[in-house]
């Protein structure tokens, strides 16, 4: 069996190994693959098994894979591929539904506790001497915030929105939750179903966790921000299309937003032209809740495992 990775870098940059897959079959690994139809089709050639993060695979590029018949996708997400065509040409297409609950929801928690400390500003701060010469024995440059009693509302309430609420209820706050298919059995005093109004009304924070779907892109937008509390902080570390930009930028300026920390932006890697750059109250960081080392190593592993199922006659993680 021939294998390519088309875009193995951002995955195993060197941390990790890729001995399991080499012992499958014929494999070439590339860091990256510029995103151009003809040099996607050159790279595959006539590997039978390809690998693609965020390489796209067009029609143009399953009809010129003459010998391709599996696409592990190195993701959650899958719309890099042409599923209408590799399902035409009876190519099995799998990825990788659950390898970063706990990474994510930790990742969320921590652009929380960053936009109520600002722990990076203040360490900056210290070590350019404003500690050494300040008159007091302390100083604080923002707001110091403590959640305990406030409100979080998670749309989304999925394994990783779960998995935000268990450490939001730990650190005291109560929970606003909303799903397209509710667990009620998940109630008690401190957390509840409600509907997206009612969390945009009621919650101090609003965390993202639910899919880009037609009715969730866009969901962060001027008229929904209006219908929220004044100086509300909005976390998204899920998918950067749930937000309009330019309304976030203005809410954020003019006060009505009190902070947004976000991991995921509308066009990744973000654009020098992005309106929520070099604004104070908002923290932007490089889609990186997806990336601790024991999360990319659980995601290969489902990867390889992906493939060797699928070798067996029993394919698992399908998504065609």
């Amino acid at each position: 069996m021939k294998i390519v990775v088309l875009d193995g870098y951002c995955l195993n940059p060197g941390d990790l190994s890729w001995d399991d897959l080499n012992a499958i079959g014929e494999t070439v690994i590339y860091d990256r693959t510029e995103y151009i139809d003809s040099i996607i089709i050159n790279r595959i050639g006539d590997a039978d098994a390809v690998y693609t993060n965020k390489t796209p695979l067009s029609k143009a590029v399953l009809d010129a894979a003459v010998n391709l018949k599996f696409i592990g996708v190195l993701a959650t997400g899958y719309n890099v591929v042409d599923t209408l065509t590799a399902a035409a040409k009876n190519i099995t297409v799998t990825n990788i539904p659950t390898y970063g609950t706990d990474s994510v929801a930790q990742m969320a928690i921590a652009l929380l506790l960053e936009l109520c400390h600002h722990v990076g500003a203040h360490n900056t701060a210290v070590q350019n001497g404003e500690w050494e010469h300040n008159n007091d024995w302390c100083f604080w440059k923002y707001p110091l915030i403590e959640l305990s009693g406030k409100t979080i509302g998670i749309l989304g309430f999925g394994r990783i929105g779960q998995a935000v609420g268990r450490i939001a209820q730990s650190l005291g706050m109560k929970i606003l939750a909303f799903d397209r298919f509710p667990n009620k059995t998940f109630e008690n005093d401190r957390l509840k179903y409600a509907s997206i109004d009612e969390i945009f009304s009621q919650a101090d924070v609003i965390s993202l966790h639910c899919p880009l779907f037609p009715d969730t892109t866009g969901i962060i937008n001027a008229e929904n921000i209006n219908k929220m509390k004044n100086g509300v902080f909005i976390i998204n570390n899920s998918r950067g299309g749930l937000i309009i930009e330019e309304d976030l930028a203005k809410a954020l300026k003019n006060g009505k937003v009190g902070g947004a920390a976000l991991d995921v932006i509308s066009t990744e890697p973000i654009k020098g032209n992005n309106p929520l750059l070099n604004i104070d109250n908002c923290i932007i960081t490089p889609h990186i809740s997806w990336a601790p080392k024991e999360s990319r190593q659980r995601l290969m592993n489902i990867a390889i495992k992906n493939l060797t199922c699928y070798i067996a006659g029993t394919p698992q993680n399908t998504v065609i």
